[in-house]
């Protein structure tokens, strides 16, 4: 018998490898509606949401009107949400990022837009919400609603606790929701307490309604509105409710559905090495016992009755798990030396080409240290030549008070020393005018954003220096891409992609280690993952590119999973230490981040628990008891990693 795998699933959800993949299809149904709409000279009426979800599929309506002639004469859109209190230039504003993505990009009349107003009158806000649900409903109401979903389950600003019932209002934020807006506006402070929102009943009355959730930070929240029981303390879920909802995601944010998860746990599968693999240690975790102590009863306890028939023995099955995960673990993660173990025995093989040249991409200027320090302080300490390439200045996340202090020290080094430096007077008067005047969530001036670019190369130097890294081997791309001074982002471009190229052209790296940590809340991260990725694709016919391994890091945000590490780097207390103290040259980012995103503790704090916790898992699953453990996943190209 066929296993359901979809039974645990009370919504229609669709998986997709890339976002750009599930954008396309959902755009591709919403300029079909369209076209049928007009042929039958009725308006279309569409629901727009904003955020980082339907970025990719705005794109494509857009390319669809650009190049395939689809036009929005006949289409009436409506606006999901929007701060309060907040005007609509605001950089902030949600008006400004629908006419930005979308809106000026299209052949739609403006009577035929309409956005919630964050300037009314407090006052008035009743009866202006009333007044925009006839607009609605005047409209003919909407036939299409385009939602994105917030990792408690907010869907609009519908926060936890909304009502099904609930109609366009004006509503208080959540705290975690004005955290993770607090990117967008340079601190959790400068965010808006409140908003003017659809309520779950206009959303639910849509004739046609689909939810876009992208990346494993939405993993847990799409696993709860898609298996779970309908509950107001997680809005989502009443999208179960509508005969006509689905939801579209990447491979990332359906990870944690049980088909994904446990799809042992639905019936008969396939059990090859890579799920058995899965499946053991899944086991011994949830069993808090070693690999070699599971039994034949813990087998069946869990529902693996079947890879026991397929398989043999527990004890087989429980060696061959314990072996390849054994062999995860090295402490020389550049190849040892005159090792006499063959080629391909060691995570990081070649053993015969050492020593190494090695590449390391780093997102912002700290994550080289946060995500991987103990293991660039081994790499640099068995002699390997280590270049660490800083993508992006990381200026954005600079507090105003560093850069006012940079500047008049600046100054004040000059007149101390009789240095004649033209124009520094001025320099120092217009950052002390500008950041004293400065708006919540204004850009910065470009001198003001030269300064905190300047203060973090100066920490990214210290930090490397104290791994051992010369300033030589520091290389700084400022990928133009990240060179808008505002959270929001250009598209990766082939700029990016040369700068890049050009990089790794220069150094010929046997070893590439780059940042495969997307969750991170203003999507750099993966913006530079793909610069890296699609960087080797371009060099794979290059004769140096044939010796090369690309390996993937994390810690700033999350951690691999033990179960998909393919190579551990064990840390001694004393490597823990110095790879804190390399964190700690990052001032700008101590005891507290710009950019915190949801969780509070500081960087080092966070990546020290996670280390831990990977080590304290290797443990519990009976290998060697370490300090902490980094580990890594390899790309090789074939990979279905979502970039």
């Amino acid at each position: 018998m066929k296993t359901d795998f979809t039974r645990t699933e009370r919504l229609p959800i669709r998986v997709f490898p890339q976002p750009t993949d599930a954008a396309k299809v959902v755009a591709d149904e919403i300029a079909q509606a369209i076209r049928e709409a007009d042929s039958s000279e009725r308006h279309f009426v569409l629901g727009l949401a904003t955020g980082s979800s339907p970025v990719d599929t705005y794109d494509e309506l857009v390319r669809l009107h650009r190049d395939e002639g689809l036009s929005f004469e006949k289409v009436t859109v409506f606006s999901l949400d929007e701060f309060y209190p907040i005007s609509p230039e605001q950089l902030q504003s949600h008006a400004r990022f629908l006419h930005e993505h979308l809106i000026d990009h299209i052949d739609i009349h403006p009577d035929n837009v309409h956005f919630p107003d964050g300037t009314i009158d407090r006052e008035n806000a009743a009866a202006y919400c009333s007044d925009f649900e006839a607009k609605i409903t005047s409209a003919g109401g909407i036939d299409f609603q385009l939602l994105g979903v917030s990792r408690i389950g907010h869907i609009g600003c519908n926060e936890p606790g909304s009502d099904p019932g609930s109609r366009t209002r004006l509503i208080t934020l959540d705290r975690v929701t004005r955290i993770d807006a607090a990117s967008n506006f340079f601190g959790a402070d400068n965010v808006p307490r409140h908003a003017i929102t659809m309520g779950v009943a206009t959303i639910l009355e849509a004739k046609r309604i689909v939810l876009l959730a992208f990346g494993e930070g939405k993993s847990q929240i799409i696993r709860r509105t898609v298996q779970d029981d309908d509950h107001w303390s997680i809005p989502s879920t009443f999208l179960q409710r509508h005969a006509a909802a689905d939801v579209v995601v990447d491979q990332s944010a359906a990870a944690a559905l049980t088909r994904f998860a446990r799809p042992w746990s639905l019936g008969p599968i396939a059990w090859d090495d890579a799920m058995t693999h899965r499946a053991v240690i899944d086991m011994a975790l949830r069993s808090e016992k070693a690999i070699l102590k599971l039994t034949e009863a813990d087998y069946n306890e869990h529902g693996l009755q079947d890879l026991l028939a397929d398989h043999g023995s527990v004890y087989d099955i429980n060696l061959r798990v314990f072996r390849r995960l054994h062999a995860t673990i090295t402490g020389w993660p550049g190849g040892k030396p005159d090792s006499r173990k063959e080629a391909g025995d060691r995570p990081g093989h070649r053993d015969d080409l050492f020593p190494k040249r090695i590449l390391l991409f780093s997102p912002h200027p700290d994550d080289d240290v946060i995500s991987m320090g103990g293991t660039l302080i081994r790499l640099v300490d068995q002699g390997h030549e280590v270049h660490i390439a800083y993508q992006t200045s990381g200026n954005i996340a600079v507090f105003d008070d560093d850069a006012l202090r940079f500047a008049e020290y600046a100054a004040d080094f000059c007149r101390e020393f009789e240095i004649r430096a033209e124009g520094l007077d001025e320099l120092e008067s217009h950052v002390d005018e500008f950041l004293r005047n400065k708006n919540p969530g204004q850009v910065d001036s470009e001198p003001v954003q030269r300064i905190k670019a300047l203060i973090r190369r100066g920490e990214a130097r210290e930090g490397a220096r104290c791994c051992g890294v010369p300033d030589e081997q520091l290389h700084f791309l400022n990928l133009p891409f990240y060179q808008t001074g505002r959270v929001r982002k250009k598209p990766l471009s082939q700029d990016d992609i040369r700068l890049t190229v050009d990089l790794m052209r220069r150094v010929r790296p046997h070893l590439i280690y780059t940042a495969g940590d997307l969750s991170d809340p203003h999507g750099t991260h993966r913006t530079c993952l793909r610069a890296v990725l699609q960087s080797c694709l371009q060099c794979q016919q290059d004769d140096w590119y044939s010796d090369c391994q690309v390996w993937l890091y994390r810690g700033a945000w999350q951690e691999w999973p033990v179960e998909r590490i393919e190579m551990a780097v064990p840390l001694s207390p004393d490597e823990v230490k110095r790879k804190r103290n390399a964190i700690f040259k990052h001032e700008s980012q101590k005891d507290r981040a710009l950019f915190p995103g949801s969780d509070m503790r500081e960087f080092w704090e966070r990546a020290e628990s996670r280390n831990a916790d990977t080590a304290a898992k290797y443990d519990t699953l009976g290998l060697a008891e370490y300090a902490a453990i980094e580990g890594f996943v390899r790309w090789d190209g074939q990979s279905g990693l979502t970039v």
